[in-house]
């Protein structure tokens, strides 16, 4: 082929790499803010309790802190409150990458406008549930945070892992009358407040979920828990030692385990032990 016959094609491709670099896609044009100085920056973050819901006002929200890593100076504090989403649209709404999964419907989040004089390297640490010390956990994150470009949306994320696992029957501090036949009933939710029952969201089936009779450090009986509808609590009849087996009572343990999604939770009480009722009072 001639040198001649060969021009055309050349032609066409410089003019086509021209339009190429004379047209930027629009996720290449520049930010409209000034080259110099503080730019205010919004972050938002959401602490959702992992594989459900966000943490809301139901279980006292999360404490967020954001944390300028190359100072250590603190650049904002606060807590998450609100709403704990769609279940719904969180659980059940199939989306595409990219897509929003919490900021679809109104949900819990913390927002912080930040003064930002340059590219910051941040810790994020969020700290939860509020409302029950004895289940709280803590999950950080780092990223580059950049002068005014805006985190918004679903946010920067944090997952904490755990349950709610709470002994209701029987209550905290009644002494056991020794060889009564006594019901523990103990309810569990994720940390976002969600019931833990079979065939929901967050099935039951799919856990470990049991109870356990300690006398001091030692496990003597490991309890098969079913649930109960009506009261929606898992339950277990056992049948209470002697004092002289237990003279120090009894330590009751439920735990409740999802090893596939990496949650687990853990309640435990302990109890004294009578040989017989008290008599009642009589006026």
């Amino acid at each position: 082929m001639t040198p001649a016959a060969l021009f055309p094609f050349g032609m066409a491709l410089s003019v086509f790499l021209s339009s190429c670099w004379a047209t930027p896609a629009q996720s290449q044009t520049f930010p409209e803010f000034p080259l110099n100085g503080p730019q205010l920056t919004t972050v938002l973050v959401r602490v959702v309790a992992h594989g459900a819901m966000v943490l809301g006002r139901d279980v006292g929200g999360a404490r967020v802190t954001i944390t300028d890593i190359g100072t250590g100076r603190v650049l904002a504090t606060g807590l998450q409150q609100g709403d704990s989403g769609d279940q719904n649209q969180i659980m059940r709404t199939p989306r595409m990458i990219g897509e929003p999964t919490y900021s679809s419907r109104p949900s819990a989040a913390f927002t912080a406008t930040l003064d930002l004089q340059q590219p910051t390297l941040v810790e994020v640490s969020a700290e939860g549930p509020l409302a029950y010390p004895a289940a709280l956990q803590k999950a950080t994150k780092t990223l580059l945070l950049i002068p005014g470009q805006n985190l918004t949306q679903d946010g920067i994320v944090l997952h904490l892992h755990g349950y709610l696992v709470e002994i209701d029957q029987p209550k905290p501090q009644e002494a056991l009358i020794a060889k009564d036949d006594v019901t523990l009933r103990a309810s569990v939710r994720t940390l976002s407040g969600s019931v833990v029952r079979p065939h929901g969201d967050w099935d039951s089936r799919k856990i470990r979920i049991y109870g356990e009779i300690l006398i001091g450090d030692r496990i003597v009986e490991r309890l098969q828990l079913f649930y109960d509808e009506a009261s929606r609590t898992f339950q277990a009849p056992f049948f209470v030692p002697l004092p002289t087996d237990a003279p120090d009572g009894i330590t009751l343990r439920v735990v409740a385990a999802d090893q596939a999604g990496g949650n687990f939770g853990v309640s435990h009480a302990t109890f004294a032990i009578r040989h017989e009722r008290l008599p009642k009072k009589t006026r």
